[in-house]
Parts: C-alpha cells; structure tokens; sequence
C-alpha cells in the first residue's frame, strides 16, 4: 500500500479520536430529570455522539426479567434490594463494555438480570444522611468480567456527558426524603460505581440532600474505592450499616490546617502519591445477614457462560422489603482495596481508560503505525 493510500486512513483515525474527545451532550443524563412513573424507552437519544449511542433499554419489568435483559435502569434500596452494573457479555472487561453496561440486581422484581448466587462474596451497605454506599467483594467472572481485569469507574457523567452505561438511570425508595415509604422512587441523578480485581463498591446521591454532586463526584476515576467510596467490606461478612457522610471526594484538611482540593492529573500523567489518605467515616449501628438472606433470587439462576447468559427460572413477583432488626456489628472489619486500589496514599490507573481515552489510544496508535510506515517509504 503507497503512502498515498494510507493517508486518508490517517486523517479519518486522527478525525475520530478529536471529534470523541471533544463532543460533550448537549443535554447530559445528570441533567435529565426522569420521574419513576415517566421512564422513557431510552433516556438519551443523541444521534451524533461518535462514541455511539444507548444500547439498553430504561423501560424494565417481567417482560425483561431474564439473564440475557438490556435494562439500563437500576435501584440501590436496602441490603436484599440493591444492584450493579456489569458487562452483558461473557469475558468482557469493563474498558470494552462501560458504555453497554446492563443491571444486575439481588432482586428478581425490577425486570433485569438477577446476580447469581456466590458472586457477591462480601457485602456492605452504608446508609448515611446525603448518600447510600455500597462495596464488597465480588467473583467478577460470574458477572460476565474477565477474571484480572482492574474495571473501571461507572457513574452519570461519562467522558462525553452520556454516562456510563450510556442513558443509565438509578433510583432508590431508602433516602431520608422517602420517609420510609418503599412504594416511592426518587431518580438519583449523581452516582458512581467501581467493579474490578474482584472488588466493587457505588455510592448513589440524595438529590435533595447535602452537596449531591460533590459527595457523588465522578471525575476521581483513578483512584477508586478507597477515595470515592471509603467502605470496611469484608469478605465472608454481609452487613448494613449506618454512618456518617464522608469529606466530598477530593477535599482534604493539611497538616498546616487549611482545607484544600485534590485535582486528579489528565490521563497521560501518571499519578505517583496522593496528598491524602482518605479515611472510613464513623459507621455505627451494624446488622449482619447471612448470603442467603440478601440474595436468594440468584439461587434460581446461572451464571453466565461462553455460549451466553441464562435465562432466570423465577419469575418477577411481589417488593423488596428492607432489613430487619438492629445491633452491633459481630466481628471485625477491613477495609478492601477499589477497583482500582491505591493502597496507602498512592494510586493506580485502572487498566482500561475510559472510553473516549481508550478510543483515542486505539486510534492514535493506528495513525503512529501509518505514519511510522509512511517515513519508510
């Protein structure tokens, strides 16, 4: 091939990678207020995003209860009510799929996939007055991720103002402002979830409660649970608890007393020390539950396979309901690393970027190789 040829090819790969790194929603999904009784089929419908469109669907109920369902539209409610987002095809990392994501809930009732039964083998819930947290350990190949893969962050920003997944909703019937009604919906409007090296954890936002965006943060990326959503998930112990709300993710006291914001570095930079630690606010009032407790519907389901999902044997019928009983926690805890772990002040890139960075690597590598062969000739 003449080096005429092939410019054409480098111009479209330089074309695409600046036209995805620059195109931004001109109505982003944290914007869009979706009430529970008025979900659209898709809640983003932009045509001329180049990193694509929404591939699931927000509309879920029996018809789409089943292990191969698109449900793009999830709920974070009380320790046997709560779900995840994880790719919908077998042996995927979450690089390749962040913006195909699809729910998986403990619940057999809100029309998604069901999480099959030993994959979560850990699992905290924190209810506090601005947010619900929720972390643990997870056996990530049951949910369709390749066993290693480091993930990545999932939240309602997005690289492009998409979100990730692309038109991804989440409510919750457990906010202070729910008043205890669980036949109430509120749309979360700011989240972030990490799943990866067989840890996950997410935080949803009360929209009307304390700095929603600040606490829901999703431009710290790169440094995973330990910063975004400080948990004490261990595995074998599955509880709820209450606590405390946490610092906004990236604001920290220094030693001189003054109070500063941490700016996570572009991309190519590579992130040696963090000026903090980031620390477990005060939790308090544990309730421990068996597995089988919080995720008897996975009993009625397989785990996915290379030759695809299997179809849930339940059917969807009747609520969640939340848990039962008060005490104090039994045992003791430790806090487990995020999806991508940062270990004592440090942090680690996950290994996919995200998805318009990945796209402008693949692309720009494509136009090195072109142009290295072209100085050839």
């Amino acid at each position: 091939m003449s080096r005429y040829t092939l410019l054409p090819f480098v111009a479209f790969a330089l074309s695409t990678v600046v036209r995805s790194q620059q195109y931004f929603s001109p109505d982003p999904l944290v914007d869009k207020v979706v009430p529970y009784d008025a979900i659209p089929y898709q809640v983003m419908t932009d045509t001329d995003d180049p990193r694509g469109f929404e591939t699931n669907y927000n509309i879920c109920n029996s018809t789409t209860q089943n292990q191969e369902s698109l449900c793009g539209t999830m709920f974070v409610n009380h320790a046997d009510d709560w779900c995840l987002w994880a790719p919908p095809l077998w042996n995927s990392t979450i690089s390749d799929e962040e913006a195909n994501v699809v729910a998986f809930c403990s619940k057999n009732t809100h029309g998604t996939r069901v999480i099959p039964n030993g994959a979560i083998t850990g699992f905290q819930l924190i209810q506090t007055p601005s947010y619900i947290l929720v972390a643990g350990t997870v056996n990530q190949v049951l949910l369709n991720m390749v066993d290693g893969d480091y993930g990545g962050e999932l939240d309602s920003g997005g690289q492009d103002g998409e979100g990730n997944p692309m038109g991804g909703l989440i409510y919750s019937n457990a906010f202070p402002s729910n008043n205890g009604n669980n036949a109430t919906f509120q749309q979360v409007q700011h989240w972030s979830f990490f799943i990866g090296s067989n840890t996950f954890c997410g935080k949803v936002c009360d929209q009307t409660g304390s700095n929603p965006q600040g606490l829901c943060n999703n431009i710290y990326d790169r440094l995973g649970c330990d910063y975004n959503a400080p948990n004490t998930a261990t595995e074998g112990v599955f509880e709820a608890c209450q606590g405390a709300d946490m610092t906004p993710v990236g604001v920290y006291v220094g030693a001189d007393g003054v109070t500063s914001t941490y700016t996570q570095p572009a991309e190519s930079v590579a992130i040696t020390s963090v000026p903090y630690t980031a620390t477990v606010p005060a939790i308090s009032n544990c309730v421990t539950f068996a597995s089988t407790d919080l995720f008897a519907d996975g009993l009625t389901v397989s785990a996915a396979s290379p030759t695809g999902g299997a179809s849930a044997t339940g059917t969807a019928s009747g609520a969640g309901s939340a848990p039962t009983g008060t005490g104090a926690a039994s045992g003791t805890n430790k806090a487990t690393g995020g999806a991508s772990s940062t270990g004592s002040g440090s942090a680690s890139k996950p290994t996919g970027a995200n998805g318009a960075a990945a796209l402008g690597m693949s692309f720009g590598a494509i136009a090195v190789a072109m142009i290295a062969i072209l100085a050839q000739n």
